[in-house]
């Protein structure tokens, strides 16, 4: 892919203060025009088939709901057994990393972005990112945030409304803003 072999793009996924280069701009419109079309898609295959070809990666049994957003899609590896209700929107100007058997709840929200403190640097439009990691088996309840640099475990449970400001280990329910651990979460022996 062109992409790959920007500069700006390659500053952008290293999470280096970056500026967005024409090839990057190109490519967030180009979705963006894509991603309006598609979501317009009644037909579940159709809509699936083609929204798959606009991301890095991804597995078998894809299914989103409409609609479902993202900045570059490049930036998106989804493992096998997907399921995104409506209103999903990832941000991945940052590398998202999403494992196996998982499911976002509707209007879930991932977030790598991160602007600059200081205000002069923020007029400029040059900001950071950092990567999102969503380990096997995570479900992660309507209107949830997960933040920029947040890595979630095997088999997390993310609460409805949970505002996710840090790393979580594997086999926990999280819940509240900022989240904690509500309780763990074991799988069946």
């Amino acid at each position: 892919m062109e992409i790959d072999n920007d500069p700006a793009y390659q500053q952008m996924i290293n999470g280096e203060l970056y500026m967005e280069s024409p090839i990057l701009q190109r490519r967030r419109r180009e979705v963006r025009t894509k991603i309006m079309q598609y979501n317009q898609i009644a037909d579940s295959d159709e809509r699936n088939t083609k929204m798959k070809t606009l991301l890095r990666s991804v597995g078998d049994r894809f299914f989103v709901e409409p609609t479902f957003e993202f900045s570059y899609g490049v930036n998106i590896t989804i493992g096998n057994h997907f399921y995104a209700n409506h209103g999903v929107t990832i941000c991945d100007e940052g590398l998202v990393k999403i494992g196996n058997d998982c499911k976002f709840g509707p209007k879930v929200g991932l977030y790598t972005p991160q602007h600059p403190l200081d205000p002069t640097v923020r007029r400029t439009e040059a900001e950071r990112t950092a990567p999102i990691t969503i380990g096997n088996d995570v479900w992660i309840g309507g209107s949830a945030i997960i933040l920029p640099g947040v890595t979630l475990g095997n088999n997390v449970i993310v609460g409805a409304g949970a505002v996710v400001t840090h790393s979580f280990p594997d086999n926990v329910i999280v819940v509240g803003n900022p989240a904690r651990v509500l309780k763990e979460n074991k799988p069946n022996a």
